[in-house]
C-alpha cells in the first residue's frame, strides 16, 4: 500500500488550518504590510522543495511555499474582514 497521498493530503489540511490562524494573528500584529515575508517565504521554500530528493518531504515543502503565497491575498482580505467588522481590530496598533 502506497500512504504517499494520505499523507500528503493530511499535511495539507494541517498546514492549511495553521496559515488561517498566522494570517489572522499577522494581520492583527503587523496588518498587511508583512506580505514580503511571505512572498520571500514562499518562493524560497518553493525553491527549496526542488532540490529535496524525498518525494514526500518535497511536496510538503512546496505546499508550505504556496500557502506563504496565498496567504498574502489571504492577508489582504482579512484586512477587509476586520474592516466589516468580522475580526478584531488591534487597538496599540497605529495607523
Amino acid at each position: 500500500m502506497n500512504f504517499y497521498g494520505l499523507i500528503i493530503g493530511a499535511a495539507t489540511f494541517l498546514l492549511i488550518g495553521c496559515f488561517h490562524v498566522i494570517v489572522i494573528k499577522g494581520e492583527y500584529y503587523f496588518s498587511k504590510k508583512i506580505w514580503p515575508l511571505f512572498l520571500v517565504v514562499g518562493i524560497g521554500t518553493l525553491l527549496l522543495s526542488l532540490f529535496i530528493d524525498n518525494s514526500i518531504i518535497s511536496a510538503l515543502v512546496a505546499v508550505f511555499g504556496i500557502s506563504c503565497l496565498w496567504s498574502i491575498k489571504e492577508l489582504i482580505e482579512q484586512e477587509e474582514r476586520v474592516k466589516k467588522g468580522w475580526f478584531p481590530k488591534n487597538p496599540n496598533r497605529k495607523e
